[in-house]
């Protein structure tokens, strides 16, 4: 039986990024080749200074695949309380020494191919990240001058069941095949931080305009991809799946600007964006159906109406309750949030909101 959640919260623990974890096992794997130990704890430099111990779960000699004698080893990836997708997988990585000075990246098992441009690595590179990169290759030259070696190394960098992880982050929508990411900037996952997810909603955006996709429809989930997927036969490469960061796409439309914005999402969701908030998360913002009533009643709905509204258990009802007046809050709400949209993105893209019902149809518009 699960334990009943304490009455008192404790901290949030972080945890360590897959970039860490591979730079652990690649230097634990680089050093039982160098110097014969089979370490149990792989202690890394993470990029701000931070020293950190991590516990491998194996290091040992392993035959490479073309023969040569190599080495591995793994990691279990603990991404503290951050509701990450590898939480818990093994991290893993196989070394080989190699005559040419420099370190080479290798994609293992459950590692993607990166095969669209627009995203920080080339396309044909495997998809780890330049910062778990450059850790691991400052590592190894540190191991390497240790041991007075001259030489190079071969890493291979895998997931265990990583492919089928892959399926459930936005990887295969961003042409990253036949695995995850290696990923991290700082190598510690910050609990709830959501950072992957904001990078991943970045990574959309410039893959679309990379592959020349001028038009983009940032979607809170299936249904709202599924209405603009059929309101403008966009390919998957231009849905952006934001979720409940609006704000991420809005921003980044800054840096990474395309012509045209579709924003589509439920109708509660876009009352939250039209109420001025950038992140739609339950836990982050409220409906206002106090909001929702005074907007209603602006567009002609009588004091019994808005006590109704006001009064709704959800904003599903209070939009029923506003059509039986032929009060168009729908549209009402994405007014409000194309003004809220507007001041965020710039200038130079059109942007429209669209807000849809719990059956996928199109209950408001605005442009």
């Amino acid at each position: 039986m699960r334990e009943e959640t304490p009455e008192t919260q404790r901290p949030l623990r972080s945890g360590y990024t897959t970039g860490s974890c591979a730079t652990a096992t690649s230097l634990a794997a680089a050093r039982l080749l160098l110097g014969g130990i089979a370490s149990e704890v792989a202690e890394i430099v993470l990029p701000k200074g931070q020293h950190v111990p991590m516990q491998l779960v194996y290091c040992r000699f392993v035959n490479g695949y073309d023969g040569t004698l190599g080495t591995e080893a793994g990691t279990v990836k603990d991404a503290g309380d951050d509701p990450d997708v590898t939480h818990g997988a093994v991290v893993f990585a196989r070394v080989r020494l190699s005559a040419d000075p420099g370190v080479r990246f290798h994609a293992g098992a459950g590692v993607g191919i990166v095969t669209r441009a627009g995203l920080v690595v080339p396309v044909g590179e495997p998809a780890i990240n330049p910062v778990p990169r450059q850790m691991m290759r400052e590592h190894l030259a540190q191991l390497a001058a240790e041991y007075g070696y001259e030489g190079g190394f071969e890493v291979e960098i895998g997931v265990e069941g990583g492919e089928a992880l892959a399926l459930k982050t936005m990887n295969p929508r961003l042409g990253i095949v036949g695995g995850l990411s290696i990923l991290g900037t700082t190598g510690i996952v910050r609990p709830f931080s959501c950072s992957a997810y904001i990078a991943s909603i970045h990574q959309g955006i410039d893959v679309a305009r990379a592959n020349g996709y001028r038009h983009v429809a940032a979607c809170t989930g299936n249904a709202s991809e599924d209405a603009m997927r059929a309101r403008y036969g966009l390919p998957e490469i231009a849905l952006i799946e934001m979720g409940d960061f609006a704000g991420a796409v809005l921003k980044h439309l800054r840096r990474a600007p395309v012509e045209r914005l579709s924003i589509c999402g439920g109708f509660g969701k876009l009352s939250k964006l039209a109420a001025g908030h950038l992140d739609l998360h339950s836990s982050r913002s409220s409906i206002d159906l106090e909001l929702l009533a005074r907007w209603a009643g602006d567009h002609g709905a009588d004091a019994a109406l808005q006590a109704a509204i006001r009064a709704a258990n959800t904003s599903q009802q209070a939009l029923v309750l506003a059509k039986q007046q032929d009060i168009p809050l729908g549209d009402v709400v994405c007014r409000h949030a194309l003004e809220v949209a507007r001041h965020v993105a710039p200038p130079e893209v059109a942007v429209e909101t669209f807000a849809i019902d719990r059956q996928g149809n199109f209950v408001g518009e605005a442009r």
